[in-house]
């Protein structure tokens, strides 16, 4: 049974810095004493060699350094512009409610209640906005974050992917039952070139890139070389672009037959994204969704050495505007005055995927059994039929439609995975639920 659970790639990366003396570093404990503004990360013209944080020598993803740089990617990373569109912001009016700062909850699995504000700062929360029918009733930012400031999402970008492939099958530009060989014929002798889009949107491939094996570290670390994520080491002979990785990638069973978490699957929907528009994949987002959410600010996604976005996870924006996109999605596709996303598409989306896939997966997800994954969608079949976009570190999109609330929430700890903080954040998101249903 693997150990590594569905964010190998940042234990990929951890995997990484640990083979660097130089880089482990004994992390202050609490998220007060890692606070990068108290640290003094970056400060200075140039900031003194112990305040540095940089790509090049790996130090960006050590904690607590990774407290600054997750809010300043596109200061670390080649990064490409995904504008915001020239039409007016979409107004999220603001009704803070006081009542928020009194909410407790109980994570699953335990007895002691904590507060709902303090959990959060505590899990090295950098910011959170909470909508209730579409209004601001709770946000607040720690660290360097501000209203303005852009954070890295991580997965939380295979959502937005995974939304768009839906609309172009919904319009016919995308056969969800062809082959990935078909759309990206340069991949027919590779691992995907006979599993179907819908298998790759769904994750229902059989690679030996599955980031729940046991090997998984090991690929995810070849992975964060090959896309340029993180320095190559002197001597590195491997691909060196995320396109050529993909060409490498072997078939190890039947496409199809379950659910496990890969993130190549992504980088794949992306290509195949660009190859039918004729155009960067990025391009696509911005002219289809981005654009169109009326978004306070840009967003920007992280480029490999030959220019191609890392479609599983490299996009960075504002947590309002990654709100406004949570919104979108809780309004079956129509918002800022427009049907940005057509409803059947949200429809298809929202009902779930396969929970029996998803029980087969070589993970044994205890903590979100009875979920499916649908579209680079997370499912979770409660009540509420809420569904989230899971992002590692700790970022998350959450909708609920019936509490008509969306939680947006961006984290840095020292944690890659959060499969442990699941009795937390699902706790945490039910509490909120619960509370904003009975108090409207």
């Amino acid at each position: 049974m693997a150990k590594l659970g569905v964010y190998a790639l940042a234990l990929g990366v951890m995997a990484l810095v640990a083979s660097s003396p130089a880089l482990a570093e004994t992390a202050p404990a609490s998220a007060a004493d890692t606070d990068p503004l108290k640290l003094g990360w970056m400060l200075g013209s140039p900031p003194p060699p112990e305040k540095r944080i940089q790509f090049s020598d790996g130090s960006f993803i050590t904690f607590p350094k990774n407290r600054w740089s997750f809010a300043h990617y596109q200061e670390l990373f080649p990064t490409a512009r995904i504008a915001r569109g020239k039409g007016p912001v979409a107004v999220l009016p603001v009704a803070t409610r006081a009542d928020i700062a009194q909410l407790s909850f109980t994570p699953k699995g335990e007895s002691k209640a904590s507060n709902w504000v303090e959990a959060f700062d505590a899990l090295y929360g950098d910011a959170i906005v909470v909508l209730h029918r579409g209004r601001i009733v709770f946000e607040k930012y720690n660290g360097v974050m501000n209203v303005d400031q852009p954070h890295i999402g991580f997965s939380l970008t295979k959502s937005f992917y995974g939304t768009l492939a839906e609309m172009m099958i919904a319009e016919g530009t995308l056969d969800e039952r062809k082959t990935v060989a078909h759309y990206l014929p340069e991949l027919a002798d590779s691992g995907f070139g006979d599993a179907t889009v819908r298998q790759v949107l769904d994750m229902t491939t059989s690679l030996d890139y599955n980031e729940d094996a046991d090997d998984a570290a090991e690929k995810m670390r070849n992975f964060s070389l090959a896309s340029g994520t993180y320095p190559r080491p002197i001597g590195y002979n491997g691909p060196t672009n995320t396109f050529d990785l993909l060409k490498t990638v072997k078939k190890v069973g039947p496409h199809g037959a379950r659910f496990d978490y890969q993130s190549l699957d992504t980088e794949v929907l992306g290509f195949i994204i660009g190859r039918i528009a004729g155009k960067r994949p990025e391009k696509v987002l911005e002219e289809r969704i981005w654009s169109q959410l009326g978004a306070e600010n840009d967003a920007n996604i992280v480029l490999d050495e030959v220019g191609s976005s890392r479609s599983a996870g490299g996009l960075s924006a504002t947590a309002r505007d990654f709100a406004r996109f949570g919104e979108m999605m809780r309004r079956n596709g129509k918002f800022n005055g427009k049907q940005i996303v057509p409803a059947k598409v949200v429809a298809k989306i929202r009902a779930g995927g396969s929970k029996r896939d998803f029980a087969n997966a070589i993970w044994d997800y205890n903590t979100r059994r009875g979920w499916s994954y649908k579209s680079q969608w997370w499912h979770t079949h409660n009540a509420d039929k809420a569904f989230m976009g899971i992002g590692m570190f700790g970022q998350a999109i959450y909708v609920d439609p019936k509490a008509e609330m969306v939680i947006v929430r961006f984290m840095s700890g020292p944690d890659g995975s959060t499969v442990g903080f699941d009795p937390i954040t699902q706790g945490m998101f039910q509490a909120m639920a619960d509370h904003l249903s009975r108090s409207r």
